[in-house]
């Protein structure tokens, strides 16, 4: 069967990717019976030749790790908001054959956190230094008037976080990952690490916490999420940063306005519940 429009999300490992229960789930409720989403196994060597061998028939791409910089070489244009943290997770390409790059993360997280009701924080803590922390920092830019702590393993990584804070205006402050427990006491805190890398600082969750965005989706809830949860503090889960991301991309891929917000997060709660 041939689709009028294709899309897919790319990356290695890619078979635990949501994405595509989330995309599909918004054409369907869109009524696009046209429109397929698959994911592909691609690499940042394979990643060339499987851009320069799309046909017209393709209206998007969603890009997870290690693709992120990768893609950006092999793009006509890029937005300010994925120059900012020189990370594209969507490609979308016109009419006219143009491969045009943007990062619905950032704007993600804000809108996840919003819809928590956090508009506004005096300052935060970023757990992990890698791609997506780099979009946390710009995330708090627009929400965060004071300074946000990197708990970091690494001088390099720390440099790179101070860097990232200097270009987006942000007063990043590093601290040694032996001191994470401590980040736990600000108003917001990030996690941005791999699974299992938090699970230590469960029992140092204060008596009061603020709120945590834990960007992982899977193994849900985290032990940090869990123990946060207990002490009745705010959650904000990777799913819900998923979905908002994912809810951007469909509607620069489909050009419909709005997605449908809540069924794309059923049919990803549904998915993860069957796992």
């Amino acid at each position: 069967m041939t689709h009028a429009h294709r899309a897919a999300v790319l990356g290695s490992p890619i078979a635990h990717s949501l994405s595509p229960v989330l995309h599909r789930a918004a054409y369907a409720e869109l009524g696009l019976t046209d429109w397929s989403y698959d994911r592909f196994e691609i690499d940042e060597q394979a990643l060339p030749g499987f851009i320069e061998g799309l046909d017209s028939s393709w209206a998007g791409l969603s890009l997870t790790m290690p693709l992120k910089r990768a893609i950006i070489p092999l793009l006509d244009s890029i937005s300010e908001t994925a120059s900012a943290v020189e990370a594209v997770n969507t490609v979308v390409f016109t009419e006219g054959g143009r491969r045009l790059g943007d990062n619905t993360d950032i704007p993600g997280m804000i809108a996840a956190l919003r819809e928590r009701g956090v508009e506004k924080v005096e300052s935060a803590a970023v757990l992990g230094a890698g791609a997506t922390a780099s979009s946390a920092v710009a995330a708090l830019a627009a929400m965060c008037t004071g300074p946000v702590t990197a708990y970091v393993r690494s001088r390099e990584r720390g440099d790179e976080m101070r860097g990232w804070g200097e270009r987006l205006g942000v007063d990043v402050r590093i601290a040694d990952w032996t001191d994470a427990g401590q980040a736990l006491r600000a108003p917001l805190v990030i996690a941005t690490t791999p699974a299992g890398t938090t699970d230590a600082l469960a029992g140092a969750v204060p008596d009061a916490p603020g709120t945590l965005f834990d960007v992982l989706y899977e193994p849900w809830p985290t032990g940090l999420a869990a123990a946060w949860s207990s002490r009745s503090g705010a959650v904000v889960g990777g799913l819900d940063l998923l979905v908002h991301q994912a809810v951007l991309q469909v509607e620069q891929m489909t050009g419909r306005s709005p997605a449908p917000l809540a069924a794309m997060r059923k049919a990803g709660e549904e998915a993860l519940a069957a796992r």
